[in-house]
This record gives C-alpha cells, structure tokens and sequence, in this order.
C-alpha cells in the first residue's frame, strides 16, 4: 500500500485484510452504518429503544458481582441520571470512568436493575464545552487490531489528499442525471445530519446510487475486455459438414423443438470461427440440452478433433454415456466413459484410446483432467452443471486442449491453440445474474419444452399425513408406474452405511430376488415414524411393500452398485427406488411419475426444481409430493411457497436470488470472483441495465475513461475470466 511512513506494517497487513492495498483503495471502504453523534439528548428525554447520545458527570463507578465481573457507572446531568455498564473492561475504562470525570456516551437505552441503562455504550472524556460533531459518524467495515479511530483518520487524508477525478465524460452523467464521484464520496463519508438516515440506510441517496453505478459498469467492462481478449486467441475451425449432424436427426424419434434448433445453429456458428467459443447453454429441466450439446459434438468430430464431455458426478456422467452410446454408435462412434471409480486397467486402456485419438468422445468426471489424461487433438470441451466446477478445473480441461492439438502444426503454434467451450446448466439463472455475473460468456438458452411433456402436479403435505402419502406411492406402483422417493441423509453414521451398503449394491439378480429380503427384521410402526435417512426410508418401505420391487442408490455406493440399480430402475425391473440427491440431474426414467421428497424443508429451491425435473418425462401425468416436517423456518415456509406456485425454472431462481443473493447461486465460479460490494443485482436492476448499456459505449467512444474506470474499481481485483 502506497501510505504515509507512519503506518506500521501490522496496520498494513490489516488494511490488506479488508481488501486495501493502496490509499486509493481507502477512498471506496465505504461505512457499512452512521452514528448521529451531532446533538445531545437531556437524559431524562431517553427512551427504551432508543439510541442516543447523552453527557454528564460520572458519580459513581464501581466493580459489582452479580453474578459476573461488571463496571457499572452512574451518568447524571442537569434532567437525570442512567447507568453505563460494561462486562468487559479494562483498567484503562476505569480510570477514564472515574468518578467526578465529563463523559459522553452513546447506545442504545434499556430498562436495567437500577432503572434506565446503556449496556457498552461507546464512550469518550470531553470538556464541557467540547463542540460536537457536523457530520454523521461513519462506521466502517473493520478487522481485529484494526480501530474505527485509525480507520477514519486514514480515509480522511485520502480524501483530502487523493485525486477523485470523475471517470465518466460529462456527456455521459448528464444523460444519466447521475451525481458526481468526487461529491458522492465526500457525502457519504461524511454526510451531514440533514440528509435522510433512510436514504443512506437503504442506500438509495443519489451519491450510493452513483457509487453502485460505477460498481456495476466496472463489473460490465471488464466482462467486454474480456469477452474481446478471447476473440484475439486462437481455435480450431470447426466448419459444419452436416453428415453426422444430419444422419442422428434423421434417426430420432422426435424432431427438434425450434428453441433446439436455434440455440445449436448459434453454437454452429461459433464453433466455425478461429477463435475460442465460450457458450452458456441454459435450459429449464427437461428442455433437451443434451441433444444440442450431442450435434455440437459431431460437429468437431466431423472436422477430425476429441470432444471431452465433463459431468460433476459418477450417475451423470453414466447417464449421458448410456444415451450417447445409444445415438453415436449407429454413426460408428464409440464413447469412452472415465471417472474415479474404473478398475486401473480399464482407465489405463481409456487413457491409451484418448492419447491416441482413437476415442473421439470421452464422457467423465473430475477424472477427465488429471495430469495423466492427455488428449490427441481436443477441440470441444462441453463442461454440464458448470456451475458445479470451479475456474481453475475448468482451466484445466482447456489446457488440455493447449498442449495436444498439434497434428500438424508447429510446437509454438500449437500452444497458442485452445478447444472451444460448451457449457451447460439446467439450473436456470435468472436475467440480472447473467446480464451481472455470465456477461463474459455468449448464452443460448432453450426456452421451450419439447412436445407431449405433461406438466407436474406439486403438492405439499405435511409428515403427520406420511402414512397416507405412503399409500399413494404404493397404488401408484401397483398400476403400474414407477416412483421416486428421495431422502436429504443417506444414514446416521459411516458404520450404518458400511452394514447395510453391502445388501444395497448386490447383483440385479440378487436385489429382485423376494428371499432376499426374508431376513430381514420388521420394523416397528414406532419406529417408522422416526425416518431421517435413505437407508431408514429404504428398509421401511422395503418392510411395508413386500411385494414391490425395491431399490436403494447413494452417493457413497460404489460405481458397479450405482449403475446395477439404476439400470434395474431404467428397465422397470424396480418399482419404487429410494435416494438422495445423487439423481437430482441427468436420471431420464418416463415411466417414473411419483416423485416423494422427504423433508423437504431441508433442500433449496434449484434442488427440488431439478428433482421434480425427474418426472413429468412420460404422457402420464406425474405428481411430485413435498413431505415436509413442521416447525418449519421463515426461509423453508418461503422456499416451499415458491416451489409449489411456480413451475417455471427462470421464475423459482429468480426468487432464490431475492432468497439468497448471487454468491450462493453461482457456486463454484464465485471462486475469485470480484463480488459487488455495494450493488444488489435484485434491487438495482435499473442500474445494471444502464451499467449494460453504457459499457460498449464507453469502450467504442472513450476508450481512456473506460480504462480509468476499470483502473480504479479493479485495479487490485483477481482475474477471474480466465474460463
């Protein structure tokens, strides 16, 4: 930090902890609340509730035990006396609370054993005539070893003493109407007490709205340099043939709603530049963004490159290997699947057929970027739920792309060469999140449901009727139909899952056999209405319908015991399969129309969307039932609300983004991410719409002040738009 020599280096190291690493930084710590310390209240005008600044003489100070340790002083002046108490203190308190010294105090008044009291008030030795402040007094975000004392006096000098030249042409704030930097800084540094605390409070007095402008433009221009860098890097063409694209189209059962077929001529097109494409394609659950990622993938495969497609889980990652194998190997194509959980031999012959370019799709996990995997000639990465990998994973999978797409080419070129990006998410994002967060990546979003999909009936019911939704699951299952039944837990402790994993992950054979289960011993109706995990739920039911066809899958079971379940599930060998959240995405069962989410009240708003995105897939209409547990929270009241009136994916997270805010939402990505500090995207949509329009502009017409705008909001901020 550029300081004066008087700051120590402890005082250094703190500042650094709350993001200040030069004085200029000081100028945007701005107060988090104020205190109205610019008049004084007559003692005997002090309320309950209230906070206020009062002065007076100390005449009494006294160490009392009741029960603990306490300082209790007595303030009096010419209206009234209340008492000051402290719990902790330090001999230096004392003795500036001794009796017979002026002390002004301020905090908030109680009803205490003596009468009215402050409990800690902030407390300062004055003379009787000592002037009170003209200004609000600002309370800054702070840090131990940091005082708001130091803190003032450091962000006063800066401001006297720093240039708070205004980065935006007149022009520009004129048409905006905004307020000027250097004025909007001073105010609400130091706001004088006949602005409205409201204002300041809510933020939305002209000088925060000015700063949460400049915040949000800063934001939006460095998403366009950016997004323009990227079209200065080097990728390969990968020109549309139409062979294999055409052929699998010809062979589906259905044909492309207009949303598929649009969002895949935009990555068609992308993919045909000689830069590196990096798409967000967005879909509500069940919107068919798999088949457009498939004809993305042709599409390099048809110009001679690998395509690396990257799941966050084992059951995902199967998934799109089973139906990708189903539509390419027609076309002599022949998936690779790769994840953690292969034999050694069998990665070992993965990796070879992926180093030697015979694999020319690899379907996997985390697995598909460990240093050991090297790729032939990669020219399209399709990352699915990518908000679920962080940038430096992703950044990985791209340099895999950097070092092996050579061929032909020279050393030094074929290092300057990435793949093409493809990402996907079925979690919708809602508008302001990607207008604020996603503005660096290019977004197809596929906005309509594909044909003879029947909406889902949600309905919540509360555990007291557990036995009747029980009943439900079973006439269900004897029609005919298939149901979920999902469980937040899995079990109560690592040796429970141990004891019973083994019964969960047999062969097919053995999990449908009825004499598997004679063993077993009956559960009581006592116990059953005590059912907190997966493995719990599972001997019930399995218990209660002796002649359903049960099954059990979770996220601890081993790869063999996951996909035998799921594949008797699939084949309507299992009727009812109990689980966690582990078939939240990618599960595609049609004849599956019940959906049963145990304590539901635990789960978020994008996790029962997607979980109800497990039925509804069949003509059959489909029922999802939120089994919740009273008492319920004000956030669960309000999740399960929203959950039950809404359907539409784009709706519910626009919601969960007023519920939570952008950093829970983005995941993994907000690893290095410049959070705002003081704009909210829900709020301020009006300022980021103007942030968005502005930016270009800027950058097109005046260049200089877009480059110091972006030097003092992200001067010192991490690149983050490496991916």
């Amino acid at each position: 930090m550029n300081a004066p020599a008087k700051i120590s280096p402890a005082t250094l190291a703190n500042l650094a902890k709350l993001g200040i690493h030069h004085r200029a930084d000081l100028l945007l710590h701005l107060p988090l609340r104020y205190e109205d310390e610019t008049h004084l209240a007559p003692i005997a005008t002090v309320q309950p509730g209230m906070t206020a600044q009062v002065q007076g003489v100390v005449t009494h100070s006294d160490v009392a035990f009741r029960p603990r340790r306490t300082l209790v002083c007595r303030l009096e002046d010419n209206s009234g006396e209340l008492y000051l108490r402290f719990l902790n203190f330090y001999p230096s308190q004392q003795k500036q609370l001794a009796e017979g010294k002026q002390i002004r105090a301020i905090g908030e008044v109680r009803t205490g054993y003596y009468g009215l009291e402050m409990v800690h008030p902030k407390c300062r030795a004055v003379e009787e005539d000592t002037p009170l402040p003209q200004c609000l007094t600002p309370v800054y975000p702070a840090t131990s070893g940091l005082s708001q004392t130091l803190l003032r006096k450091l962000i006063a000098n800066a401001i006297e003493t720093l240039p708070q030249a205004d980065t935006l042409p007149v022009v520009l704030l004129e048409r905006l109407e905004m307020a000027g930097f250097s004025d909007s800084i001073r105010l609400l540094h130091n706001p004088s007490p006949d602005i409205s605390a409201a204002t300041l409070e809510d933020r939305s007095h002209a000088a925060w709205r000015r700063i949460k402008f400049d915040e949000l433009l800063a934001q939006q221009l460095s998403m366009r340099v950016h997004h323009r860098e990227r079209g200065k890097r080097v990728a390969p063409k990968l020109a549309p043939h139409r062979q294999l694209t055409a052929r699998l189209m010809r062979d589906l059962p259905y044909k492309l709603t207009g949303a598929q077929q649009r969002t895949f001529a935009e990555i068609s097109r992308d993919l045909a530049q000689s830069h590196p494409m990096q798409r967000l394609l967005l879909g509500d659950v069940g919107s068919g963004k798999t088949i457009v990622a498939t004809l993305a993938a042709l599409q390099a495969i048809e110009n001679g490159y690998q395509v690396a497609l990257l799941s966050p889980t084992e059951i995902l990652a199967e998934q799109h290997f089973l139906k990708l194998r189903e539509w390419l190997e027609p076309l002599d194509i022949k998936p690779v699947w790769l994840s953690g959980s292969l034999k050694k031999k069998d990665k070992q012959l993965a990796a070879e057929s992926i180093a030697s370019g015979e694999t020319l799709i690899a379907i996997g996990t985390h697995a598909l970027f460990q240093e050991h995997i090297s790729f032939c000639k990669l020219g399209l990465a399709i990352v699915d739920e990518q908000h679920k990998f962080g940038v430096q994973q992703r950044l990985a999978l791209r340099n895999k792309g950097k070092k092996t797409v050579a061929g032909a080419i020279t050393t030094a070129e074929s290092n300057s060469i990435e793949p093409h990006q493809l990402m996907m998410s079925a979690t919708p994002i809602p508008r302001t999140l990607a207008m604020s967060y996603y503005a660096d990546l290019d977004v197809s979003l596929i906005d309509e449901l594909p044909p003879g999909r029947t909406p889902v009936i949600t309905k919540l019911i509360s555990d007291a009727r557990r036995d009747e939704v029980v009943a439900r699951v079973r006439s269900s299952c004897m029609a005919g139909q298939q149901a979920y039944w999902v469980c937040p837990l899995i079990d109560e402790s690592d040796a429970q899952l141990r004891h019973v994993t083994g019964e969960a992950s047999r062969s097919r054979e053995q999990l449908l056999s009825p004499s598997s289960r004679s063993h077993r011993p009956r559960r009581t109706e006592s116990e059953g209405l005590q059912l907190q995990t997966a493995l719990e739920t599972y001997r019930l039911l399995t218990d209660t319908f002796p002649d359903l066809r049960v099954g059990l899958v979770h996220g601890k079971l081993d790869n063999a015991g996951k996909t035998s379940v799921m594949a008797a599930f699939k084949a309507n060998e299992l009727q009812l399969l109990v689980a966690t959240t582990v078939i939240e995405v990618g599960v595609d069962v049609p004849n599956a129309s019940l959906m049963v989410i145990d304590h539901a009240e635990r789960m978020g708003l994008a996790q029962l969307h997607q979980l109800r995105g497990r039925v509804g897939r069949g003509a059959v209409q489909s029922l999802c039932i939120l089994l919740y547990q009273n008492p319920l929270s004000e956030l669960a009241r309000a999740r399960l609300k929203i959950i039950f009136e809404n359907s539409d994916g784009f709706a519910i997270a626009q919601q969960d983004l007023r519920l939570r805010g952008p950093g829970e939402l983005l995941g993994a990505r907000q690893s290095g991410v410049a959070m705002l500090r003081f704009a909210d995207i829900s709020s301020d949509e009006d300022l980021l719409d103007q942030a968005h329009q502005v930016a270009d502009e800027l950058l097109r017409d005046f260049p200089d002040a877009a480059q110091a705008h972006l030097q003092r909001w992200m001067a010192n901020r991490h690149d983050y738009l490496q991916v």
